[in-house]
């Protein structure tokens, strides 16, 4: 057997992820985080799901607003009188239209009733308009229930977009979970495959009567150590690979990798970002209409506790046989008053109103504080990280410096298998630390982002078309 100098043996540890790594016998097919995100939304029912929200809104306002078409009502009887010989038939002809914004309704009848026998057949057709003048003045009722419909539809796009962001953040994070794995199977099969180099050279060495059977079983215990630590890895690798597979919906049998992520484009700045997150962010949109909302519930509350008196202005043809013969003609005007004694249902009604509004805004101004702890918290986070990063990467550097110096010590025979050991997991802990720091800014960034309203554009997320 062919022994290799323990020199080379270090230089291949140290090399951690290079070409000795990627020697897997499957086809690989690399998928970046863009890719991923791309073919996640568009083949992922998840965001489709999301969208509908934004889809039913076109309908929103002809649903939940009074029917504004003409509605025709038509009824035809045909009467037979059991005690006399004779038959009789009556119908009525309704056409009314609302015009919801003034409150003015038009109805326009017809009426042909029922004759007894010797009676005179009547007719008459009558022109009636009403107009609210108390509640729902004018219109002034249905134009609250108007306004308060636009408001929770923008509600709702705002809702749509926080949604989709949401979810593209959880896209985003679980993609960098899965190349957090990736990296560190990478890591974890590099020093195993190292530390069995190593091992063929103890061998070698206890061979030739200078290493003790005491470095074998150390060794034998090292790698049992590893092919563990691989396995766990090789396990969690392929839970978020197979969670990569669902969402792009992959069904080829070539093996998904991921592709080192870009760094996050944002340059967090606090007082900048917080500046503009407070002045132009979706989450303060959403709050400062939750308010509106409510001012305009109350404004409804309060017109429902007035009468409802409508003044009547018509007109009225009376006459004879189906096409209203001899007709006798009128014009009318009048005022229809509809009271509720006591009004306590309505004047409850606006009580809660008023009451549900002043706990939105104490509940807006708890929000405005929880966001403001919420992303200080935060960016000290990523300072943090930042800061651990560096610490990080000067580990690294020590570590293989230790490694390498314990090596040639350990060569020499100036220290035991035991400090070369703990060289050796000290530069694998530190590899490891340092992806796990480098991936946990990434993703606090993209935090960042989406709590501060930037990681997607509102537009983009709208202008979705519907799918058939």
């Amino acid at each position: 057997m062919t022994r290799l100098p323990l020199h080379t043996l270090v230089a291949l540890l140290l090399t951690g992820n290079s070409a000795l790594a990627d020697t897997a016998a499957n086809k690989v097919s690399p998928l970046t985080l863009s890719a991923f995100i791309e073919q996640a939304t568009r083949n992922d029912t998840s965001f489709e799901r999301i969208l509908i929200d934004q889809y039913k809104l076109q309908y929103r306002h002809d649903a939940l607003m009074p029917d504004s078409d003409i509605i025709a009502d038509i009824k035809y009887r045909h009467h037979v009188f059991l005690d006399q010989d004779h038959e009789s038939p009556d119908a009525s002809v309704s056409l009314s239209k609302l015009f919801p914004f003034s409150g003015t309704a038009l109805a326009l009848n017809y009426n042909k009733p029922v004759i007894a026998a010797g009676a005179v057949d009547q007719s008459s057709i009558e022109l009636l308009i009403t107009q609210p003048i108390a509640r729902n003045a004018f219109g002034k009722a249905l134009s609250l229930q108007g306004k308060l419909i636009g408001i929770e539809n923008d509600i709702v796009r705002y809702q749509v977009v926080e949604a989709y962001e949401d979810y593209l953040a959880g896209l985003t994070a679980t993609y960098y979970n899965w190349y957090t794995a990736y990296e560190n199977l990478r890591t974890g099969e590099a020093s195993l495959r190292s530390n069995q180099k190593l091992m063929q050279d103890i061998r070698d060495r206890q061979r030739q009567k200078i290493a003790l059977p005491v470095d074998v079983n150390k060794m034998k215990l090292l790698l049992i150590g590893k092919q563990e630590n691989v396995i766990v890895l090789q396990e969690t690798r392929d839970n978020y690979r197979n969670l990569i597979a669902r969402a792009v919906r992959h069904r080829q049998p070539e093996m998904l990798v991921p592709v080192k992520p870009d760094k996050p484009a944002a340059q967090v700045q606090f007082e900048r970002d917080y500046g503009n997150f407070t002045g132009n962010s979706r989450t303060y949109k959403t709050l400062a209409l939750l308010e509106q909302q409510g001012t305009l519930e109350v404004k409804s509350a309060a017109d429902d506790i007035l009468p409802s008196t409508n003044l009547l202005l018509g007109y009225r043809a009376d006459g004879e046989q189906w096409g209203i013969e001899n007709e006798q003609r009128s014009w009318f005007g009048g005022i229809g008053l509809r009271w509720e004694l006591g009004g306590s249902v309505a004047r409850a009604r606006e009580s809660i109103a008023k009451l549900e509004h002043r706990k939105t805004v104490l509940s807006n101004q708890d929000k405005y504080e929880e966001l403001h702890t919420n992303l200080k918290n935060l960016y000290q986070q990523i300072e943090r990280e930042q800061a651990l990063i560096t610490i990080a990467t000067d580990k690294i550097r020590l570590a293989e410096a230790v490694l390498r110096d314990e090596a040639e010590n350990y060569s020499f025979g100036k220290v035991t298998l035991n400090d070369y050991i703990v060289a050796v997991n000290r530069v694998d802990e530190a590899r490891f630390g340092f992806t796990a720091h480098t991936v946990a800014l990434a993703k606090l960034q993209i935090e960042w982002l989406r709590l501060t309203d930037q990681l997607v554009q509102e537009d983009r997320v709208l202008q979705q078309p519907a799918k058939p």
